[in-house]
C-alpha cells in the first residue's frame, strides 16, 4: 500500500462529527446530530473567497484538487504519503504501469519484458519514444542508475527499497535495453512499483536523506505532468508535459490546494474555487449528491482501516526502545481487543454504509489475495468472550471493575489517532466504551503530528490504513523484520514494529512464487498470520467518496473504470484523462456557473512541513498511495 498504491489516497479531511459522549445511543444522536449541522453549513461559504479569473478563450486550462495530507517528500527515494507518491506518479514513469481496466501490467517506460529460462534474468526492452522535459533522451542507462542507487545507498532505498533486495546486479547493455539479474525468483517484476529517475540530474545529489527535490524548478521529468512550483505549507503546481509519450494531458496545469478543514474544501467546491474534493465524510457526499455541476462518486476503495498495535518498538540490532504496554505483548489480551470490537455498528453508524466489515489485510477490491478467517479463527463481536481471555491472561477486574495487572495497576491504553481525522475521533469513543465495558482505560491522543511518537515508538494503539497496490508484496514487507530501522536513530520501512518469523518465511515464499494461484494461497496465509497474531486489526474497508466539478472537469476515468476510485489510483489516469470543459461552461450535468476553471496565484497548499523529514513515514490521512 505504499505510495501511489502503497502509498494511499489523500482527502481533504472534514471536521470531526462526534463528540466524547460515552453510550452507543448517545453517539448515535451525537453523528446525526452534527451530520445535519455539516449539510446546513455546507450552505455558507466559510473562507472568503480567493482572487478568481475566467480563462479567456485559448487561455490555460487549470484542475485543481483539494487535499488535506501534508507532503513528506518529493523525493521518489523518500516520499511514502499518497499526496507525494501521487505527485511523484505525475513526474516519472515506472517500467510498467497497470492497467485502468483490470490492473494488469501494461507498458510504461518499457514496451516488453522477459525473463530467462530461470526466472533469474529479466531483460526489458526501453521505449526509444520517451524524452525527459529538460530535452534529453531517456535511456535504459537512468533505469539502471535508479536501481543501482537505491541497492547501493540505504538512503536511496527508504521508500522503496524492497523492491532491489534481491537483485544481484542492474546494467544497460544498450540505450533501449536494460537487464536485471536476481539472486532468486522474484514475482514482481512486472510490478514495480519504482520512478525511473534522470541519472544526469540526480548523480549530483549527495545526501539523499536530505534532498527533498523541492528547491529547483521546473523539476526534470518524463511524466504526463512536470513540477513546475511547490512552497511547503503552501502550494505545489504542475504543468502538462508536452513531451509524454503517451499524449500530453488535456489540462494544462495541475495544482493540489490544502485545506485542514473538510467543511472548507466542500465550501470551496461549490464556489468553483477547486475543480475536486475527495474523502468526503457521508454527510458531506449527501449534501453534494445533488448540486448542480457537481458529480459525488461513491465506489469501493482500495484502503484498509486499522488499529496496529505496538509489538514492542525494535531496531534490526535488537534493540528495544519505545514504551508500548507490556500487556500488548500477550496475544490473548490482543485478542480480547479484537472481539471487543463491533465492526457492523462502525460501518453503519460512523461510516453510514459507506465501507465494508473488515477481516483480512487486504480489501476486497482484489479479489486474488482478499482474506476472510474461517468460521472457528474469526474474532467476531463477542464481549463475554473477549472477557474470558482477559481473565485468562491474569488481567482480572478490581473491586472498581478495572482491569489489573500483576503489579495492580488498571490496564489503560494510549490510542494514537490523528487530529483531522473524524473517522479516527469517532471510532475512539465506540472503542473507550466497548472496552470500558471489559474494565480497560483508553485514552485518545489526537495530534497533528503522529509521526514523532509513532516513530519513537512511545504509542500503545494507533489508528492505522494503507493504501494496497493491485501487486500486494509492499504492503507486506512493511512487517518483515528488514523492514524495521536499523538502529533506534534511524527510520526504517516498517509500519508498526512487527518482527515475526514464520510470517517472514511466508513473505520469502510468496515473493519467489511465479505461479498465481499458490501465491495468491501464501499471500492469505500471510494474513492469516497477521489476523491471528492480533497486531493488525482491520475494522473497515472505506468506499472512495469524492466528489467533483462537471461544468470544469466534463470527464474523468476512475480505476478501475467500473466503480473505481478517482483519486489515489495506481497510476496518474484520472489525472491524465481528464477533460475539461466546454469553454462557455456547458457539461453534461447542466449549465455554467460562470466560475472558472483555476485559481489564479495561490495555487496548491499542502500542508505540514513542519517537521517535514521527520514526518516521512506517518500522515494525518493515509501513508501510502
Amino acid at each position: 500500500m505504499k505510495r501511489n498504491d502503497q502509498h494511499g489516497p489523500v482527502r481533504a479531511r472534514p471536521t470531526a462529527r462526534l463528540g466524547a459522549a460515552a453510550g452507543t445511543t448517545r453517539l448515535a444522536v451525537a453523528a446525526g446530530t452534527a451530520a445535519l449541522a455539516l449539510t446546513a453549513a455546507l450552505a455558507t461559504p466559510l473562507a472568503p473567497a480567493p482572487a478568481q479569473a475566467a480563462a479567456a478563450d485559448g487561455g490555460p486550462k487549470v484542475l485543481t484538487v483539494a487535499v488535506a495530507q501534508s507532503v513528506d517528500s518529493l523525493s521518489p527515494f523518500l516520499a511514502t504519503r499518497l499526496v507525494s507518491t501521487s505527485i511523484n506518479r505525475l513526474m516519472y514513469e515506472y517500467l510498467t504501469d497497470y492497467d485502468p481496466g483490470d490492473a494488469h501490467a501494461i507498458p510504461g517506460l518499457a514496451t516488453r519484458w522477459q525473463p530467462s529460462a530461470d526466472k533469474l534474468t529479466w531483460t526489458y526492452t526501453i521505449r526509444s519514444d520517451a524524452t525527459w522535459s529538460d530535452g534529453q533522451k531517456v535511456t535504459a542507462e537512468d533505469a539502471a542508475w535508479t536501481f543501482t542507487k537505491m541497492m547501493t545507498d540505504e538512503s536511496a532505498a527508504t521508500a522503496n527499497g524492497s523492491f532491489v533486495t534481491n537483485f544481484r546486479k542492474v546494467t544497460a547493455p544498450s540505450p533501449t535495453q536494460l537487464v536485471i539479474e536476481l539472486k532468486k525468483p522474484q514475482a514482481t517484476m512486472t510490478a514495480l512499483d519504482v520512478p525511473i529517475v534522470p541519472k544526469h540530474v540526480w548523480e549530483k545529489v549527495g545526501d539523499f536523506s536530505k534532498f527533498n527535490n523541492d528547491k529547483t524548478f521546473p523539476v526534470v521529468g518524463d511524466g504526463p505532468y512536470v513540477l513546475t512550483d511547490y512552497k511547503a505549507d503552501s502550494y505545489v503546481r504542475l504543468k502538462a508535459n508536452q513531451k509524454f509519450w503517451r499524449g500530453a494531458p488535456k489540462f494544462d496545469e495541475l495544482v493540489f490546494k490544502y485545506y485542514k478543514d473538510g467543511d472548507a474544501a466542500v465550501a470551496a467546491l461549490q464556489k468553483g474555487e477547486v475543480s475536486f474534493v475527495g474523502n468526503l465524510t457521508p454527510a458531506q457526499a449527501a449534501a453534494l449528491k445533488n448540486q448542480q455541476n457537481i458529480k459525488v462518486n461513491d465506489a469501493p476503495g482500495r484502503r484498509f482501516y486499522a488499529l496496529a498495535v505496538n509489538p514492542g518498538a525494535r531496531a534490526k540490532d535488537g534493540t528495544r526502545f519505545g514504551d508500548g504496554h507490556p500487556s500488548l505483548l500477550d496475544q490473548r489480551v490482543r485478542q480480547a481487543l479484537f472481539l471487543a470490537v463491533d465492526r457492523k455498528t462502525l460501518v453503519d453508524r460512523v461510516f453510514q454504509g459507506h465501507a465494508v466489515e473488515g477481516a483480512g489485510y487486504i480489501p476486497p477490491r482484489f479479489s486474488t489475495y482478499f482474506f476472510r478467517p474461517s468460521g472457528a479463527q474469526e474474532l467476531a463481536y463477542d464481549p463475554a468472550k473477549a472477557a474470558a481471555l482477559l481473565d485468562q491472561a491474569g488481567y482480572r477486574k478490581n473491586g472498581s471493575g478495572q482491569r489489573v495487572g500483576k503489579d495492580g495497576k488498571p490496564l489503560t491504553y494510549r490510542l494514537l489517532c490523528h487530529a483531522t481525522d473524524p473517522n479516527d475521533k469517532a471510532v475512539g469513543q465506540y472503542l473507550k466504551e466497548w472496552w470500558g465495558k471489559l474494565g480497560i482505560g483508553v485514552r485518545l491522543d489526537c495530534l497533528d503530528n503522529v509521526s514523532d511518537p509513532w516513530l519513537a515508538g512511545t504509542y500503545d494503539l494507533a489508528f492505522d490504513g494503507w493504501s494496497v497496490n493491485p501487486d500486494p508484496d509492499f504492503v507486506l514487507s512493511i512487517h518483515t523484520c528488514a523492514a524495521l530501522p536499523s538502529d533506534p536513530k534511524k527510520t526504517g520501512a516498517t509500519d508498526n514494529f512487527i518482527c515475526d518469523k514464520q510470517f517472514d518465511d511466508l513473505y520469502a515464499r510468496q515473493l519467489a512464487e511465479y505461479d498465481p494461484a499458490k501465491r495468491a494461497d501464501l499471500v492469505q496465509q500471510m494474513e492469516s498470520r497477521l489476523y491471528d497474531t492480533g497486531y493488525m486489526n482491520v475494522m473497515a474497508y472505506p468506499n472512495a467518496l469524492e466528489a467533483y466539478r462537471t461544468d470544469q472537469i466534463a470527464s474523468i476515468e476512475t480505476m478501475p473504470k467500473a466503480a473505481g476510485n478517482i483519486y489515489g489510483q495506481d497510476g496518474y489516469w484520472s489525472w491524465w484523462s481528464a477533460t475539461p470543459a466546454a469553454s462557455d461552461g456547458s457539461s453534461d450535468s447542466g449549465s455554467s456557473t460562470g466560475v472558472v476553471i483555476g485559481i489564479v496565484a495561490g495555487v496548491v497548499v499542502l500542508a505540514g512541513a513542519a517537521g517535514f523529514l521527520a514526518l516521512r513515514r506517518r500522515s494525518t490521512a493515509e501513508d501510502r498511495e
